[in-house]
């Protein structure tokens, strides 16, 4: 087995994390972003460094809390890693308002959509916003003095709050001098002004604005000296104790609460904030300057998210399109008789979802079908497929879901789906103790001229019809007899009990995914030393697992050709002389979420090529159950090259390249360029 790199070698976890949310922002500051893109790529920013915080961030301080001095893997302690995380993320988000209030909003204001500022509003929309505040959001605030009485409120993760400075008594004749105000999280953060009082077509007044006007009204006889918004992040990692776990949905049940009020991690606050309030409100979170972020504009822009939505400008947005089909699905009723005359693969969101619906749905009423069985990770609140899996339970069929409930922000929707699944009398395990269900699969057991006969959708990403749309994946729909022996026996060792055996071509998380993908590399490895051609191409969302990147390593000094596409974070440093000379790492960061895994091994020339479920990380190799399957149909495994990889080693204009340092560089663009979302919208979403 291959040792660990030096540290040297490894880039920090976190501060890769925060490299990669550099490059989303960086789609905001693009020109060529259309501009309401832009700004939906502010609010993208907003959630990756919110759960950053919630989880990273929380993490190194719990470690510092526990004085945790041992470095990892990249040499760092949790401290050295903690105040450059602090750094970085200071000069970002002040990157992020500076594009906000200098380049979107202007931007935005010049094409007829306009954000108003209190000091610009008419007489006509004073009036208006009067009345929406005295009706629609002053009923349902509840302004809290504070005094000895009214100590300071146990304030939501990331809800929207303003401290208010006072002076004046009371009707009790208290002068605490300070209450807060939370904002009902049932209101919209921003509110369209009806047309009738609009400036331009398209008018919003911000919630805090509207509060900021009227917040006098809330403590009549007394003067507000400072009204000012303010969020705090708190750590939403659950805790769930395995050892003393007798029922997993019931615990969960009771901790998701609590990740509204752990521990704050990080405090935002308006940027005319006093200096005395903003050291009291640091000591009642238990926070440093560190954990400040004083923004010039609104402290949660992620509830800017569905502006772009309300607005009608088609020309500020990216081209909508219609997802396509593959050729053998586009007059197909019977999705069997189909899948029987050859395997079918899926490229989302270029194509269509709806086919691995469309099985399910078919399964659920084809009386011929007597189960189903499926994994689930996340699949939305709203999700037509879940429906369809009650509908097969109703009807009788024997239907099994596995459900992971520790899908990270997605458990209150998997609980839910989980009570209904059962209360149609569906099977509903909730995987394995110790090891997260992370792999996307599903399968039908079919009668068929009196023999059983077994049909799986096996993918790289999540049966989540809405991120279908909006994240890069590959799903394959299969009948080949030993793949679905192979996915039949991964369902049987979750659910019941025995060893795990050796699958005919499943490589398989904890047991022989890691040892797969070392042998893999090794092989490519040998080939090159001994003077053949060799040559290593992965596609993945983040490769961190260091015997991998010691492989690679190995496999780069021997003379393999490694290219490897990570959309977020990658601890491997590419270009280092006489280490990983041969190795080139590239990020894609586009309109869509490159989510797809592939792996390509040259492999003498026969190229296997294997989609995934799993990222090449620790959690994936040893503490999930994932699956990695290979393309077997010669006709899409060309597809699988010519679609998963090769358009991305040609982008010129979303490719971003990792430079020795952990740093990136945007390709420099010749002539038109080359965008591979792009090209493969061209290629495979429905024309016209």
């Amino acid at each position: 087995m291959n040792a660990i790199p030096a540290s040297e070698y490894l880039i920090n976890r976190e501060l890769g994390i925060l490299e990669f949310n550099r490059r989303v922002l960086a789609q905001a500051d693009d020109p060529a972003t259309p501009m309401l893109e832009r700004l939906r790529f502010l609010c993208i920013f907003s959630s990756n460094m919110d759960e950053f915080f919630e989880i990273r961030a929380s993490g190194l301080k719990e470690q510092i809390k526990l004085n945790a001095q041992h470095a990892g893997p990249d040499g760092l302690t949790a401290k050295q890693v903690f105040k450059e995380v602090a750094k970085v993320s200071h000069a970002m988000v002040a990157r992020q308002y500076e594009l906000l209030n200098n380049d979107v909003l202007p931007a935005l204001a010049a094409e007829g959509i306009r954000f108003h500022k209190r000091n610009e509003w008419t007489p006509a929309q004073e009036e208006w916003i009067r009345d929406y505040f005295y009706n629609d959001l002053m009923p349902v605030l509840t302004p809290i003095g504070l005094d000895p009485s009214h100590p300071f409120p146990n304030v939501l993760n990331k809800s929207l709050n303003f401290a208010v400075e006072l002076s004046g008594k009371d009707a009790f004749g208290r002068s605490s001098g300070k209450a807060v105000v939370q904002a009902p999280r049932s209101l919209p953060r921003v509110i369209q002004l009806p047309i009738e009082v609009a400036s331009c077509e398209h008018s919003f007044v911000f919630l805090s604005s509207i509060l900021h006007a009227h917040v006098g009204a809330l403590f009549a006889g007394m003067t507000v000296e400072g009204c000012y918004q303010f969020r705090v992040t708190r750590n939403s990692d659950l805790f769930i104790d395995e050892e003393e776990n007798k029922n997993l949905r019931e615990q969960l049940q009771g901790e998701l609460p609590h990740r509204h009020f752990g521990n704050a991690v990080r405090l935002e606050v308006a940027d005319n904030c006093s200096e005395a309030m903003k050291e009291f409100l640091l000591k009642q979170f238990h926070l440093t300057r560190d954990d400040l972020y004083q923004v010039r504009g609104p402290v949660n822009l992620v509830r800017l998210m569905n502006v772009p939505d309300k607005v009608e400008r088609p020309d500020l947005k990216f081209q909508p399109f219609v997802q396509g089909l593959p050729a053998a699905l586009a007059d197909a009723d019977d999705m069997f008789a189909t899948i029987t005359r050859g395997d079918i693969l899926l490229h989302h969101p270029f194509q269509s979802f709806q086919p691995v619906i469309d099985f399910i749905r078919q399964a659920a009423m084809d009386p011929n079908v007597l189960a189903i069985k499926q994994t689930v990770y996340r699949t939305g609140t709203d999700s037509e497929l879940m429906r369809h899996l009650i509908t097969a339970a109703q009807r009788g069929k024997e239907v099994t879901v596995v459900v992971e409930l520790l899908a990270r922000f997605d458990e209150e929707a998997n609980i839910n789906w989980a009570e209904k699944l059962e209360a149609a009398g569906a099977h509903v395990i909730y995987g394995v103790v110790g090891h997260k269900t992370h792999a996307k699969m599903a399968m039908v057991v079919r009668r068929e001229n009196g023999r059983i006969k077994r049909y799986c959708h096996l993918g790289t990403g999540n049966y989540h019809a809405r991120t279908a749309r909006l994240y890069t994946d590959f799903g394959l729909l299969t009948c080949h007899p030993a793949i679905c022996q192979d996915v039949n026996d991964v369902f049987m060792q979750i659910t019941g009990l025995g060893s795990a055996g050796e699958h005919d071509y499943l490589w398989q998380s904890p047991f022989t995914l890691h040892s797969n993908v070392v042998k893999a590399i090794e092989n490519e490895t040998a080939r090159a030393r001994s003077g053949e051609k060799a040559r290593i191409v992965a596609k993945m969302n983040a490769l961190l697992e260091p015997k991998v990147i010691a492989a690679l390593y190995e496999a780069s000094q021997a003379g393999v050709e490694i290219d490897l596409i990570i959309r977020a974070v990658c601890a491997l440093r590419p270009g280092i002389p006489g280490i990983s000379d041969n190795i080139r790492v590239r990020s894609i960061i586009g309109r869509f979420l490159e989510h797809h895994r592939v792996f390509y091994f040259w492999n003498g020339g026969q190229e296997a090529v294997y989609l995934s479920s799993a990222d090449w990380m620790d959690r994936n190799f040893f503490r999930r159950i994932e699956t990695c399957f290979p393309v077997l149909d010669e006709k899409l495994k060309k597809r699988v090259i010519s679609e998963g990889i090769t358009p991305y080693l040609k982008d010129s204009l979303l490719a971003w390249e990792m430079q020795p340092d952990g740093s990136y560089k945007k390709r420099p663009r010749r002539g038109r360029g080359f965008s591979a979302q792009e090209y493969l919208l061209k290629l495979l979403a429905a024309k016209g």
